[in-house]
């Protein structure tokens, strides 16, 4: 019996795990086009790793009514973890350039 090519997407690991390099904003979770705030049952962790050899980030979350709240800074080779509950996206901004490491988990 064959299976379908998408069968092995959900045979894999279920977190999300990507890379993003942000110079200036960028959103690394979300988006500024979504126009509710998103909730689950459970709230996602979003994991983020700063590259060791990358710049200073500075990173926030946003709500649907386009106000943003900065939460700090991660320096090189820094990590954190912040729920995703209740809000439609997570910047991060960065002066020169630097890639985050990023993991969604349930």
């Amino acid at each position: 019996m064959r299976s379908s090519p998408l069968a092995a997407a959900y045979e894999g690991p279920t977190e999300a795990t990507y890379e993003i390099r942000v110079r200036g904003e960028k959103y690394i979770w979300g988006s500024a086009g979504i126009t509710e705030n998103i909730t689950f049952d459970r709230p996602l962790i979003l994991h983020i790793r700063n590259d060791p050899f990358g710049e200073v980030v500075e990173f926030g979350t946003r709500a649907a009514s386009g106000s943003q709240r900065t939460l700090g800074t991660l320096q090189p080779g820094e990590c954190v973890s912040i729920p995703v509950q209740g809000i439609s996206g997570v910047f991060a901004t960065c002066k020169l350039e630097s890639i985050l490491n990023c993991l969604v988990k349930r």
